[in-house]
């Protein structure tokens, strides 16, 4: 394993098959950061729906890489707001492979991100936590400022 953030490369993937391949890794690396095989590894899509979400402007999708194999990624939506032109970005998933964690990846992952956000048209990143991810809530509050709110999911019948 490597140590050192220069070994490690950040992509934002695209509609290339290197790019549906590191998709693919992704979701089997948050299958098990999250514990949640069933979300990420049951029913998998095909690879023209994901070849399709990595074409679209709004789905940003990046990774970082060690010897081309994903040890961390994230997934953003690109959200155009009304009230001014501009857009934020939600990060929707972001999850470090356990022998990589404490090595500033997710810091540097973010950082790639907010990058592409300004490409974007955007004015923020933000993301949510579970009040029980204490590193998550630590890294978070070392990028941007904590804010309350409640989350509620709306079932559709």
């Amino acid at each position: 394993m490597k140590d050192q953030v220069q070994d490690i490369q950040f992509t934002r993937l695209n509609e290339g098959s290197e790019s549906l391949i590191a998709l693919r890794d992704l979701n089997i690396l948050f299958a098990e950061a999250f514990n949640e095989p069933d979300t990420y590894l049951g029913g998998k899509p095909s690879d023209e729906y994901l070849l399709s979400l990595l074409s679209k402007k709004h789905i940003i999708v990046c990774v970082a890489t060690v010897n081309q194999k994903v040890v961390a990624g994230l997934v953003g939506y690109v959200m155009e707001k009304f009230e001014k032109e501009r857009s934020e970005v939600y990060i929707y998933d972001l999850a470090v492979e356990e022998d990589y964690r404490r090595k500033q990846i997710a810091t540097n992952l973010i950082l790639f991100l907010k990058d592409e956000a300004v490409k974007a048209g955007a004015w923020v990143v933000f993301i949510q936590a579970d009040p029980e991810d204490t590193p998550a809530i630590r890294l978070y509050e070392s990028l941007g400022i904590r804010e309350e709110v409640f989350h509620f999911d709306i079932a559709i019948e």
